[in-house]
């Protein structure tokens, strides 16, 4: 299907149908992902301030056949919210809608926008008892529309899960322009097709999001934060079992954490206070979210001695007060930015069944050693099977020296991945960086189906072209 650009005659349709203020000229940021991997492109830029305004965006897009590039926050890591080849896109950013619409404490739901900050979703549901639990490093600066686009994960899915568990309805518009008017807050509606599930984890392929009916929790009474270093993966994985037979689904985050990734913040970053004076091989971030009655400082304790006893942990620290509980999520969540200063050769966002991990974590290792000279830093949410895997330069040395090196690389962990029944992409999505990988990996059946419904809701091929399913 033939595309257009959104040319000065696009505007200036557009400029007639919609308020002052709305059509901007496209800005760098717009065009820019973390990674600096693709440099996007816009004909224009359009900042809407309600659904109305999105869908005589989309209608006008979809007759005038001009690609369409929904842009939340931009923090991304698979390039799916830039377009950096074809004809120049209209960029539809949803900043402008970032209102609260409603919180229904009663019925633990909150009515977002999808350009509010994930921060100021959490806020709003701190001010009325409530929790918004999801939780992820860019949460200051992504918003809600991408993070159901993109499905996405962090640190509290083992609980609470991602952000598909965590909304109940939608409102969209379809590339026709169509408003579906879906904010319902019922838990049960079995009423045909799920078009709420088939638009998270979509990428914006299918329409744009423009706000969502979110599920809200109980803020446990009790919170409690502990770093436990551990023997290797599979004691850590005996130990989360362990916590879940003490505790059950209190347990909220389990991290796994590197030596590595220590290092690497001693390294780039030495103001962030480390735990241990040497750094352990292998350690694990615990975090304990429990009802009133129950003191989660205690119950930490009482599972260090009985992992203690069973071998399975050497040392460790719990959290005593806020200040201190901020302190050993700094030391997880400032890993990232470390990887980032340090550069890596070729970075993996990965899940395998929980049971494979060592083996995954065991066999990697020795895959990577056979391509060169490498540092790996494997971390991340160990409780949900979702690893980061990332692969560095041997030290001394810069990862423009191992350009040669970066395809094997990831094809070589992609197909371990593979091989153990895992994921090539457990959070951060498909975008336009891992189309290849879905075509090679992916169920040919699924594949035909996803084609199949992007052609019946999308059959000018006008919504984020090139993202998640490659043109032509």
């Amino acid at each position: 299907m033939t595309l257009n650009p959104a040319d000065t005659g696009f505007a200036a349709r557009l400029s007639a149908l919609l308020p002052e203020g709305v059509l901007r000229a496209p800005e760098p940021r717009y065009l820019e992902e973390p990674r600096g991997r693709f440099q996007g492109q816009a004909g224009l830029l359009a900042a809407p301030q309600n659904v109305e305004q999105v869908a005589t965006l989309l209608r006008e897009a979809n007759l005038a056949r001009v690609p369409v590039v929904p842009y939340g926050g931009g923090t991304g890591l698979v390039g799916g919210q830039l377009m950096p080849e074809g004809p120049a896109p209209l960029v539809v950013s949803l900043e402008r809608l970032a209102a609260i619409r409603a919180v229904h404490a009663q019925e633990n739901v909150l009515i977002a926008e999808a350009g509010a900050i994930l921060a100021d979703v959490q806020a709003a549901a701190q001010d009325a008892g409530r929790l918004f639990p999801l939780s992820l490093a860019a949460e200051g600066s992504a918003r809600i529309g991408g993070n159901l686009s993109t499905n996405a994960g962090g640190v509290n899915v083992l609980r609470y899960g991602n952000a598909r568990d965590l909304c109940l309805g939608l409102e969209a518009v379809l590339p026709s322009g169509e408003i579906w008017r879906g904010l319902s807050r019922l838990r049960k509606d079995n009423t045909g097709y799920d078009l709420r599930n088939l638009l998270i984890g979509a990428e914006g392929t299918l329409g744009v999001i423009t706000a969502a009916a979110l599920k809200l929790s109980p803020v446990p009474a009790s919170l409690g934060t502990a770093i436990f270093t551990v023997t290797d993966p599979q004691a850590a994985l005996a130990l989360l079992a362990l916590a879940r037979d003490q505790v059950g689904e209190a347990v909220s985050a389990f991290e796994l954490i590197h030596r590595q990734g220590l290092d690497f913040l001693t390294e780039t970053l030495p103001q962030i206070r480390q735990p241990f004076a040497g750094a352990p091989e292998w350690s694990v971030l615990i975090e304990l979210g429990l009802p009133k009655g129950l003191e989660a400082q205690e119950v930490l304790a009482e599972l260090f001695a009985a992992a203690e006893t069973a071998g399975l942990v050497q040392d460790g620290v719990i959290a005593q007060s806020g200040a201190q509980r901020q302190m050993l999520w700094a030391v997880r969540e400032n890993i990232p930015l470390a990887n980032k200063a340090i550069g890596s050769v070729s970075s993996h966002d990965i899940s395998v069944p929980i049971s494979q991990i060592p083996a995954f974590i065991d066999e990697g290792s020795e895959v990577i050693a056979r391509l060169g000279d490498f540092r790996i830093n494997c971390f991340g949410h160990l409780g949900d099977g979702n690893l980061h895997y990332n692969v560095f330069p041997a030290k001394g040395r810069r990862r423009e020296d191992y350009d040669s090196l970066r395809g094997a690389v990831k094809e070589a962990v992609h197909e371990l991945v593979h091989a153990l029944g895992g994921s090539f992409s457990a959070e951060h999505g498909v975008g336009r960086l891992k189309t290849g990988d879905l075509e090679r990996y992916g169920d040919p059946v699924r594949l035909a189906a996803m084609r199949a419904v992007k052609q019946a809701l999308d059959p000018n091929g006008i919504m984020n072209p090139g993202a998640v399913l490659r043109q032509g």
